[in-house]
């Protein structure tokens, strides 16, 4: 199923109309307030391409599309449309925010209790979650590029003091989010002898190295790194110590919550008290990558052009870079640890701390390891595993293949999803966990973002059609009846054999606004030159240099006729060689039919020479 970004995001929009606009206003429904993450990844499904694609923007009426306006009818006509959204998103900033003033980052009922029989405490549901945090930083940056346009545009009094408070209350969000996620920064050292160090060793070595071997050879590659992380970041005095012991390992990433005994992060915006941590410091691969997609928000070229951070967000935004690449460098190492055969591609992969085996924590490491690829300049070997690795994600992930009797991999990626026990939660009272039930987005994302970057044609259509592919089972799996019909997820769509699992609310929040991402993705894989074939712009100069050769002669010859034709049809060939010469190195393809086509209009002038002269 080919991706059409401007047709489908148009069908989201319209799905997202009919679910969340009511008598021409926004309605928050049922489940609205509960979670601060689903509250933002709904308001992102707006937000975000309204504020990245061009042709969707909604921060000025007088250019709102045709079409966009016609799938937004429920919210109202092209002014009513903006201050909808300004008054939805500043609800949300109210509704998360403590009676202390101070932004709050619940995870609300996307959290669960280990034992199914026991009840959270509403205190657990109240804890921020990283992946708040995230999404807080991606719809703050969001908000504040949109505001920065549409004040401009309204003279309605009551808009405009709505959007000063919205833009207070926005920024002070996006520094208590920027600050939450350094407190949730973490280094976790353990002896290579200890449980994780085992887990460690042989997923690296992979039953071809000992232990002794994968520690010296950790020690070797990883010295550099070490030393960064060491010197850079200010850490407690027993991780800091651990560093410098070269036999001991180490893993960085992001913890699921504030780290427990994180010290507070100092800033002069007005944020608040800074809440106590739970979490224990142990990183996550799904709340790193989380983390990691949020922050690179932070350097975009929209949040610098339209300069979106004011000066203490700025020096908290260095902060977060320098862990983003340390994090990025760290998990890429890990993923091709051995450069015959990557520990990645060993699939599944098994965590250091639950000792969880899974093909969505293999994507997880494969996504950080596209973050890197796009940061540097990736090679085209690694280009060509990466894409092996999602190929043979999608077919054990039963998207390009067909779901078994009793398929336990439907349950665990589909249905259940991966469930993650969040440690620490226990010291609240029950112990928590996290379900990720997006396998099948999370998969398209990274695909389409992989093909993005690609620059070799062989990946690049391998990419293409991987996309397609998953993206073709992810638009089966749109709710087909009741409320919210045309959003997303229906899994039985896709496997009707597989077990039910109640779900918190028809609408999966998560997979429609990951869609929506992939959708702004794809619309910018679009706007990129295509990729340049050397064999076909060398074939395209070498039919310009013909026609052109041809074309001087042509213009030699006298005209067989005194109507001008024959002229006005040598200025068109003139023409059509500018044209094709101009696009010879970016657009070869287009270039060669160029070309081809004024060697045939010459050839025809040339037979029509002959015919005159044979009579």
């Amino acid at each position: 199923m080919q991706i059409k970004p401007r047709q489908h995001l148009l069908d989201i929009w319209q799905a997202l109309g009919r679910h969340s606009f009511e008598g021409g206003e926004w309605n928050w429904g049922e489940y609205g307030g509960e979670s601060s993450v689903a509250d933002a990844e709904r308001l992102l499904c707006l937000l975000y391409p309204a504020t990245e694609i061009p042709a969707f923007r909604l921060d000025d009426p007088d250019t709102t599309q045709d079409d966009v306006q016609q799938v937004l009818k429920r919210a109202g006509g092209r002014l009513d449309v903006p201050v909808n959204l300004v008054t939805a998103t500043a609800e949300f900033m109210r509704t998360h925010t403590g009676e202390d003033k101070r932004p709050t980052f619940a995870g609300g009922y996307y959290f669960g209790a280990r034992d199914k029989t026991e009840e959270l405490t509403e205190e657990q549901r109240q804890l921020g979650v990283v992946d708040s945090f995230s999404m807080s930083i991606t719809l703050c940056l969001a908000t504040l590029g949109f505001l920065k346009v549409y004040e401009g545009k309204t003279r309605r009094t009551d808009v405009k003091e709505t959007i000063a408070e919205l833009r207070s209350a926005t920024s002070t969000r996006l520094t208590a989010a920027m600050v939450s996620l350094l407190r949730s920064f973490t280094v976790n050292v353990f002896d290579a002898d200890a449980s994780q160090g085992r887990t460690l060793c042989e997923l690296l070595g992979q039953g071809r190295l000992s232990q002794r071997q994968v520690v010296k050879q950790f020690q070797d590659r990883f010295r550099p790194l070490r030393a960064a992380i060491a010197e850079s970041l200010q850490l407690g005095i027993d991780v800091q110590e651990g560093l410098k012991d070269e036999s001991q390992l180490f893993e960085c990433g992001w913890a699921w919550s504030l780290v427990k005994d994180a010290p507070e992060v100092e800033t002069d915006d007005p944020i608040g008290p800074q809440p106590e941590g739970a979490a224990s410091p142990v990183p996550y691969l799904y709340f790193t990558v989380v983390a990691l997609d949020g922050i690179q928000d932070l350097f975009t070229d929209r949040t610098l052009t339209l300069g979106l951070l004011n000066t203490e967000q700025q020096k908290l935004a260095e902060a977060l870079r320098l862990r983003w690449e340390l994090t990025q460098q760290y998990w890429s190492r890990i993923a091709r640890f051995d450069a015959d055969r990557w520990p990645l591609e060993d699939l599944p992969w098994r965590t250091t701390g639950q000792k969880l085996e899974s093909e969505y924590f293999s994507l997880s490491v494969a996504a950080i390891l596209v973050h890197d690829l796009m940061r540097r300049r990736a090679t085209d070997d690694d280009l060509t595993r990466t894409v092996s690795i999602l190929e043979r994600l999608a077919e054990r992930g039963r998207i390009t293949s067909r779901m078994t009797r009793e398929d336990s991999l439907v349950q665990q990626l589909h249905c259940e999803g991966v469930t993650m026990v969040l440690q620490g939660s226990e010291r609240l009272g029950v112990p928590m966990t996290w379900s990720a039930t997006d396998f099948s987005a999370y998969l398209l994302k990274r695909t389409v973002q992989l093909c993005t970057l690609s620059r070799n044609l062989a990946s690049h259509d391998r990419l293409l059609q991987l996309a397609e592919a998953i993206f073709e089972h992810m638009w089966r799996r749109r709710i087909r009846e009741g409320e919210g019909v045309g959003l997303w997820d229906n899994v039985h769509a896709v496997f009707p054999e597989a077990d039910m699992v109640k779900r918190h609310g028809p609408v999966s929040w998560s997979i429609t606004e990951r869609v929506t991402e992939v959708m702004v993705q794809a619309y910018l894989m679009y706007q990129q030159p295509p990729i340049r074939s050397p064999e076909l712009s060398a074939l395209a100069a070498a039919l310009l240099s013909e026609a052109k050769h041809l074309l001087g002669n042509e213009q030699m010859e006298p005209a067989l006729g005194g109507d001008g034709r024959h002229d006005m049809h040598l200025r068109e060939i003139e023409v059509r060689l500018r044209r094709a010469d101009r696009l010879v190195h970016d657009r070869p393809g287009t270039s060669y039919s160029l070309a081809l086509e004024a060697l045939r209009q010459l050839d025809a002038l040339n037979r029509a020479r002959e015919a005159f002269r044979g009579r």
